[in-house]
């Protein structure tokens, strides 16, 4: 073992513990809160939805590492159907759960005489049907994966591609391209809606600083309201997101133009595609004071007898 490999898995490994130790942890939080009979947001079941997302692509990331690394004896058929197809549709059900969080706190700071009145009303109660609508998005698109993947003990395939410890069955040039765009069209379409979102959110930011400035004439004061906070989390939320993200889609759309791929790039771009997962809960409790107030109050509880 070289050392960059053996950095490779050293960084890999790391990156899912504390990614899936930070999830855990978070989410135990929020249910014990909510056992416990606290009030929790529309916000809240948004931000819980993503967490299980960021599970299942680190679970099955690093399942799939384990099995890929240390030689278990897992059944490789089996294994090159199930660990990608539940990566992609927890990365799917993340993006679409990011998504909607940025589009969600845009229409709630929105001004009360905006033309998204209607919709500031509605937007509550169109969430947990938006959540239900992305896991089944993406449960569908997402099953070219087991149709397509197969194992490399698979000898019946000869003409496939490699990606080290699977395979997927080769198609025309047409098909793949179908391929592409079906899996792309649900990242792109977020992708953009985010960006517009957050320059929508950085908008109505802007002119509520320049009206309190000229109301009160003076310079704003150091301390934001609850909404402004929750909304520079988000924004740094998207950010990060964004920033690892962008590298995924391109190494999907190289996965499904070229037959073969450097070990090194495919294993690279598997620790990019566990970072947001794994940043992402420790964003929100750093820079989010109400949800360390939550793991504050759930830690206080659980001390008194």
């Amino acid at each position: 073992m070289d050392a960059s490999d053996l950095a490779i898995r050293s960084s890999f490994l790391l990156v899912t513990i504390i990614g899936l130790f930070g999830n855990f942890s978070l989410l135990y939080h929020y249910v014990f809160l909510f056992c416990t009979g606290y009030k929790l947001r529309t916000v809240d079941l948004i931000v819980n939805n993503l967490l299980v997302g960021n599970i299942l692509v680190l679970f099955s990331s690093g399942f799939h590492y384990t099995v890929t690394n240390f030689a278990w004896h897992v059944n490789s058929e089996f294994q090159c159907k199930f660990s990608p197809y539940v990566r992609v549709v927890g990365r799917g059900v993340s993006i679409g759960t990011t998504c909607l969080l940025s589009v969600f706190q845009v229409i709630t700071i929105s001004p009360r005489n905006s033309r998204c009145i209607e919709l500031k009303v509605k937007a509550p109660k169109l969430v947990v049907a938006s959540i239900i609508l992305c896991w089944i998005m993406n449960m569908l698109i997402n099953v070219i994966y087991p149709v397509y993947m197969t194992g490399n003990l698979n000898t019946s395939i000869t003409n496939r591609k490699n990606f080290g410890y699977c395979s997927a069955v080769c198609h025309d040039q047409t098909i793949d391209s179908l391929f592409i765009a079906l899996i792309s069209f649900p990242d792109i379409l977020s992708f953009v809606l985010m960006v517009i979102a957050s320059g929508c959110t950085v908008f109505i930011l802007y002119r509520h600083k320049k009206r309190v400035q000229n109301i009160h004439r003076i310079n704003v004061s150091s301390t934001s309201s609850p909404e402004t906070r929750a909304t520079k989390t988000i924004l740094l939320l998207v950010s990060t997101f964004i920033f690892f993200n962008i590298f995924s889609l391109i190494s999907n759309i190289l996965f499904i133009f070229f037959n073969s791929l450097n070990l090194f790039f495919l294993k690279t771009s598997e620790i990019i595609v566990a970072c947001f997962p794994a940043i992402s809960p420790f964003l929100l409790i750093i820079c989010d004071s109400r949800i360390s107030r939550l793991c504050f109050v759930q830690i206080r509880c659980t001390r008194i007898p």
